[in-house]
Protein backbone atom coordinates (compact mmCIF):
# COMPACT_ATOMS: atom_id res chain seq x y z
CA UNK A 1 0.00 0.00 0.00
CA UNK A 2 1.36 3.13 -0.76
CA UNK A 3 0.78 5.36 1.82
CA UNK A 4 -0.67 8.92 1.27
CA UNK A 5 2.38 10.79 3.28
CA UNK A 6 5.32 11.55 1.85
CA UNK A 7 8.54 12.13 3.73
CA UNK A 8 10.61 15.24 3.37
CA UNK A 9 13.60 13.34 1.76
CA UNK A 10 11.08 11.35 -0.37
CA UNK A 11 9.58 14.65 -1.51
CA UNK A 12 13.40 16.36 -2.34
CA UNK A 13 14.26 13.38 -4.30
CA UNK A 14 11.33 13.45 -6.31
CA UNK A 15 11.45 17.49 -6.81
CA UNK A 16 14.85 16.50 -9.26
CA UNK A 17 13.22 13.61 -11.15
CA UNK A 18 11.68 13.02 -14.32
CA UNK A 19 7.99 13.59 -13.13
CA UNK A 20 8.51 16.12 -10.29
CA UNK A 21 5.19 16.75 -8.27
CA UNK A 22 3.30 20.05 -8.18
CA UNK A 23 3.70 21.09 -5.08
CA UNK A 24 0.56 22.89 -3.09
CA UNK A 25 0.63 25.14 0.30
CA UNK A 26 -3.38 24.92 1.75
CA UNK A 27 -2.18 27.20 4.94
CA UNK A 28 -5.28 28.87 6.56
CA UNK A 29 -5.69 29.82 10.19
CA UNK A 30 -8.61 29.29 11.90
CA UNK A 31 -8.74 30.43 15.12
CA UNK A 32 -10.28 28.73 18.46
CA UNK A 33 -13.49 30.08 19.25
CA UNK A 34 -13.41 32.71 22.54
CA UNK A 35 -16.74 32.40 23.21
CA UNK A 36 -20.01 30.28 21.12
CA UNK A 37 -20.56 31.53 17.74
CA UNK A 38 -17.17 32.87 17.30
CA UNK A 39 -15.68 31.90 14.22
CA UNK A 40 -12.25 33.62 12.38
CA UNK A 41 -10.23 32.55 9.97
CA UNK A 42 -7.12 34.21 8.03
CA UNK A 43 -5.92 33.25 4.60
CA UNK A 44 -2.69 31.55 4.65
CA UNK A 45 -1.20 32.99 1.69
CA UNK A 46 0.97 35.48 4.53
CA UNK A 47 2.33 32.34 6.15
CA UNK A 48 3.31 31.12 2.23
CA UNK A 49 4.87 34.31 1.31
CA UNK A 50 6.74 34.72 4.54
CA UNK A 51 8.16 31.17 4.35
CA UNK A 52 7.69 28.10 1.43
CA UNK A 53 9.06 24.82 0.04
CA UNK A 54 10.58 25.95 -3.43
CA UNK A 55 8.43 26.05 -6.47
CA UNK A 56 5.46 25.58 -4.20
CA UNK A 57 1.99 27.45 -4.78
CA UNK A 58 -0.19 28.43 -2.28
CA UNK A 59 -3.67 27.76 -3.04
CA UNK A 60 -7.38 29.02 -0.10
CA UNK A 61 -9.13 25.74 0.46
CA UNK A 62 -12.12 28.05 1.56
CA UNK A 63 -12.64 29.65 -1.75
CA UNK A 64 -10.63 27.51 -4.26
CA UNK A 65 -11.51 24.35 -3.37
CA UNK A 66 -15.36 24.70 -1.76
CA UNK A 67 -18.88 25.52 -3.06
CA UNK A 68 -18.96 29.67 -2.30
CA UNK A 69 -22.40 29.24 -2.85
CA UNK A 70 -23.62 27.21 -0.09
CA UNK A 71 -24.84 28.28 3.09
CA UNK A 72 -22.06 26.27 4.43
CA UNK A 73 -18.33 27.00 5.03
CA UNK A 74 -16.45 24.27 3.75
CA UNK A 75 -18.73 21.98 1.58
CA UNK A 76 -17.62 20.08 -0.99
CA UNK A 77 -17.43 21.52 -4.50
CA UNK A 78 -18.52 19.41 -7.50
CA UNK A 79 -15.69 17.23 -8.96
CA UNK A 80 -15.55 19.46 -12.56
CA UNK A 81 -15.06 22.21 -10.02
CA UNK A 82 -12.12 20.78 -8.58
CA UNK A 83 -10.74 19.76 -11.60
CA UNK A 84 -11.21 22.98 -13.19
CA UNK A 85 -9.69 24.77 -10.47
CA UNK A 86 -6.31 22.03 -10.85
CA UNK A 87 -6.16 22.61 -14.38
CA UNK A 88 -6.34 26.19 -13.89
CA UNK A 89 -3.06 25.93 -11.28
CA UNK A 90 -1.54 24.12 -14.54
CA UNK A 91 -2.07 20.32 -13.30
CA UNK A 92 -3.18 17.81 -15.66
CA UNK A 93 -4.90 14.69 -14.24
CA UNK A 94 -2.26 12.50 -14.55
CA UNK A 95 0.29 14.85 -12.20
CA UNK A 96 1.25 13.78 -8.98
CA UNK A 97 0.29 16.17 -6.42
CA UNK A 98 2.35 16.98 -3.00
CA UNK A 99 0.30 19.15 -0.46
CA UNK A 100 1.68 20.50 2.82
CA UNK A 101 1.04 23.56 5.11
CA UNK A 102 2.29 24.89 7.85
CA UNK A 103 -0.90 25.45 10.06
CA UNK A 104 -1.18 21.44 11.39
CA UNK A 105 -1.52 19.61 8.30
CA UNK A 106 -5.25 19.71 8.96
CA UNK A 107 -6.17 21.73 5.97
CA UNK A 108 -3.68 19.67 3.53
CA UNK A 109 -5.63 16.91 4.87
CA UNK A 110 -8.40 18.68 3.54
CA UNK A 111 -7.41 19.33 -0.06
CA UNK A 112 -5.79 15.72 -0.06
CA UNK A 113 -9.72 14.23 0.18
CA UNK A 114 -10.92 16.20 -2.40
CA UNK A 115 -8.15 15.38 -4.55
CA UNK A 116 -8.19 11.57 -4.22
CA UNK A 117 -11.95 11.92 -4.28
CA UNK A 118 -11.36 12.70 -7.91
CA UNK A 119 -8.37 10.38 -8.49
CA UNK A 120 -5.74 12.72 -8.03
CA UNK A 121 -2.03 11.17 -7.40
CA UNK A 122 -2.44 13.42 -4.06
CA UNK A 123 0.33 12.93 -1.46
CA UNK A 124 0.60 15.17 2.15
CA UNK A 125 4.01 15.76 3.55
CA UNK A 126 4.44 14.22 6.81
CA UNK A 127 5.05 17.21 9.20
CA UNK A 128 4.26 19.80 6.94
CA UNK A 129 6.80 23.03 6.30
CA UNK A 130 8.06 22.72 9.64
CA UNK A 131 9.47 19.48 8.54
CA UNK A 132 11.21 20.48 5.87
CA UNK A 133 12.63 23.10 7.23
CA UNK A 134 13.69 20.71 9.95
CA UNK A 135 15.31 18.04 7.54
CA UNK A 136 17.67 21.57 6.48
CA UNK A 137 15.64 22.26 3.13
CA UNK A 138 15.65 25.11 1.48
CA UNK A 139 13.10 27.86 1.97
CA UNK A 140 12.00 30.35 -0.24
CA UNK A 141 10.59 33.67 0.29
CA UNK A 142 8.29 36.28 -1.66
CA UNK A 143 5.89 35.22 -4.62
CA UNK A 144 6.35 32.72 -7.39
CA UNK A 145 5.69 32.90 -10.56
CA UNK A 146 2.37 31.28 -11.75
CA UNK A 147 2.10 27.82 -13.13
CA UNK A 148 0.93 27.99 -16.70
CA UNK A 149 -2.86 26.69 -17.00
CA UNK A 150 -2.97 23.49 -18.70
CA UNK A 151 -6.24 22.05 -21.27
CA UNK A 152 -9.10 21.72 -18.99
CA UNK A 153 -10.05 17.77 -18.28
CA UNK A 154 -12.90 15.70 -17.19
CA UNK A 155 -13.10 14.70 -13.63
CA UNK A 156 -13.82 11.37 -12.73
CA UNK A 157 -15.26 10.38 -9.11
CA UNK A 158 -12.92 8.12 -7.94
CA UNK A 159 -14.43 6.57 -4.85
CA UNK A 160 -18.29 7.24 -2.24
CA UNK A 161 -16.67 10.27 -0.09
CA UNK A 162 -19.71 11.67 1.86
CA UNK A 163 -22.29 10.48 4.20
CA UNK A 164 -25.72 13.10 4.32
CA UNK A 165 -27.21 14.15 7.26
CA UNK A 166 -30.26 12.69 6.58
CA UNK A 167 -28.02 9.36 6.18
CA UNK A 168 -27.20 9.99 9.67
CA UNK A 169 -30.33 11.08 10.98
CA UNK A 170 -32.08 7.54 9.97
CA UNK A 171 -28.96 5.60 11.11
CA UNK A 172 -30.51 2.27 12.73
CA UNK A 173 -29.77 2.01 16.31
CA UNK A 174 -28.04 -0.87 15.81
CA UNK A 175 -25.99 0.36 12.86
CA UNK A 176 -22.54 -1.25 13.47
CA UNK A 177 -20.46 1.15 11.42
CA UNK A 178 -18.81 3.46 13.94
CA UNK A 179 -19.39 7.26 13.65
CA UNK A 180 -15.96 8.94 14.65
CA UNK A 181 -15.74 13.01 15.97
CA UNK A 182 -12.54 14.13 14.89
CA UNK A 183 -12.74 16.94 17.22
CA UNK A 184 -10.19 17.73 20.52
CA UNK A 185 -11.44 16.11 23.95
CA UNK A 186 -13.12 19.36 25.00
CA UNK A 187 -15.02 20.39 21.61
CA UNK A 188 -16.67 16.73 21.84
CA UNK A 189 -18.25 16.96 25.02
CA UNK A 190 -19.37 21.07 25.00
CA UNK A 191 -16.57 22.01 27.73
CA UNK A 192 -14.97 24.53 25.01
CA UNK A 193 -16.19 27.08 23.42
CA UNK A 194 -18.06 26.29 19.90
CA UNK A 195 -17.96 28.09 16.73
CA UNK A 196 -21.16 26.84 15.62
CA UNK A 197 -25.14 27.22 17.40
CA UNK A 198 -24.72 24.62 19.74
CA UNK A 199 -22.27 22.43 21.54
CA UNK A 200 -21.76 18.92 21.95
CA UNK A 201 -21.91 15.77 19.60
CA UNK A 202 -23.65 13.39 17.60
CA UNK A 203 -25.50 10.93 19.63
CA UNK A 204 -23.66 7.14 19.30
CA UNK A 205 -20.60 8.74 18.13
CA UNK A 206 -17.04 8.47 19.47
CA UNK A 207 -13.94 10.69 19.53
CA UNK A 208 -10.45 10.36 18.15
CA UNK A 209 -9.19 13.88 17.89
CA UNK A 210 -7.33 13.91 14.58
CA UNK A 211 -4.70 16.73 15.67
CA UNK A 212 -4.00 14.29 18.57
CA UNK A 213 -2.23 11.73 16.06
CA UNK A 214 0.40 13.70 15.67
CA UNK A 215 3.38 14.05 17.45
CA UNK A 216 4.73 17.25 18.88
CA UNK A 217 7.04 17.72 15.60
CA UNK A 218 4.09 17.52 13.13
CA UNK A 219 4.61 14.17 11.97
CA UNK A 220 1.86 11.39 11.92
CA UNK A 221 1.88 8.99 15.36
CA UNK A 222 3.46 5.57 14.57
CA UNK A 223 0.96 2.89 12.95
CA UNK A 224 0.51 1.26 16.37
CA UNK A 225 -0.13 4.55 17.91
CA UNK A 226 -2.97 5.47 15.47
CA UNK A 227 -4.42 1.59 15.86
CA UNK A 228 -4.34 2.05 19.70
CA UNK A 229 -6.16 5.20 19.82
CA UNK A 230 -8.76 4.24 17.22
CA UNK A 231 -9.19 0.57 19.32
CA UNK A 232 -9.83 2.91 22.37
CA UNK A 233 -12.59 4.60 20.70
CA UNK A 234 -13.88 1.11 19.81
CA UNK A 235 -12.92 1.36 16.45
CA UNK A 236 -10.96 -1.96 15.21
CA UNK A 237 -9.16 -0.17 12.38
CA UNK A 238 -6.86 -2.91 11.47
CA UNK A 239 -10.15 -5.27 11.36
CA UNK A 240 -11.55 -2.82 8.96
CA UNK A 241 -8.59 -2.36 7.01
CA UNK A 242 -8.11 -5.68 6.63
CA UNK A 243 -11.76 -6.46 5.67
CA UNK A 244 -11.94 -4.14 3.10
CA UNK A 245 -15.74 -4.54 4.20
CA UNK A 246 -16.52 -2.27 6.97
CA UNK A 247 -16.79 1.65 6.83
CA UNK A 248 -15.57 4.39 9.01
CA UNK A 249 -18.24 7.54 9.03
CA UNK A 250 -16.18 10.56 10.05
CA UNK A 251 -17.92 14.16 11.08
CA UNK A 252 -15.79 17.17 12.93
CA UNK A 253 -16.95 20.97 12.76
CA UNK A 254 -17.08 21.22 9.04
CA UNK A 255 -15.48 18.73 7.28
CA UNK A 256 -11.94 19.57 8.10
CA UNK A 257 -10.60 17.97 10.95
CA UNK A 258 -12.54 14.47 9.61
CA UNK A 259 -10.79 14.64 6.44
CA UNK A 260 -7.28 14.57 8.58
CA UNK A 261 -9.10 11.36 10.50
CA UNK A 262 -9.53 10.34 7.01
CA UNK A 263 -5.97 10.96 6.44
CA UNK A 264 -4.88 8.90 9.60
CA UNK A 265 -6.70 5.77 8.62
CA UNK A 266 -5.89 5.85 5.05
CA UNK A 267 -2.01 5.82 6.57
CA UNK A 268 -3.19 2.43 8.66
CA UNK A 269 -5.17 1.07 5.70
CA UNK A 270 -8.66 1.93 6.02
CA UNK A 271 -10.09 3.27 3.36
CA UNK A 272 -13.64 2.92 3.59
CA UNK A 273 -14.35 6.51 4.99
CA UNK A 274 -16.88 8.73 4.51
CA UNK A 275 -17.44 12.36 5.74
CA UNK A 276 -20.05 13.97 6.89
CA UNK A 277 -19.29 17.59 5.18
CA UNK A 278 -21.98 19.33 6.67
CA UNK A 279 -20.68 18.51 10.15
CA UNK A 280 -21.87 19.65 13.67
CA UNK A 281 -21.80 23.44 11.22
CA UNK A 282 -24.98 21.78 9.64
CA UNK A 283 -26.06 19.24 12.41
CA UNK A 284 -26.53 22.14 15.43
CA UNK A 285 -28.40 24.64 13.01
CA UNK A 286 -31.09 22.40 13.57
CA UNK A 287 -32.74 22.64 16.66
CA UNK A 288 -34.80 19.40 15.93
CA UNK A 289 -31.83 17.06 15.92
CA UNK A 290 -30.29 16.18 19.44
CA UNK A 291 -26.36 17.09 20.81
CA UNK A 292 -25.19 15.07 23.45
CA UNK A 293 -22.88 17.10 25.89
CA UNK A 294 -20.74 15.60 28.69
Amino acid sequence: MTSPFISVSELADSLGGNNPPVVLDASLELHPPRFDGDYRRDNGRPLWLAAHIPGSHHVDVATQFSDTTAALHYSHPQPQQIADELARQGIASDRPVVIYDSTGTMWAARLWYLLRWIGVQARVLDGGLKAWQAGGQPVATGDEPDGSPVDRWTATVARTAWVSRQELVERAEGDSRPLVCSLPAGSFSGADPTRYSRRGHIPRSVNVSSRDLFKADGTLKSRVEVILAYDAAGVDANAVGASGTGEVLLYCGGGISASAGALTLAAVGVKAVRIYDGSLEEWSADPELPLVVG
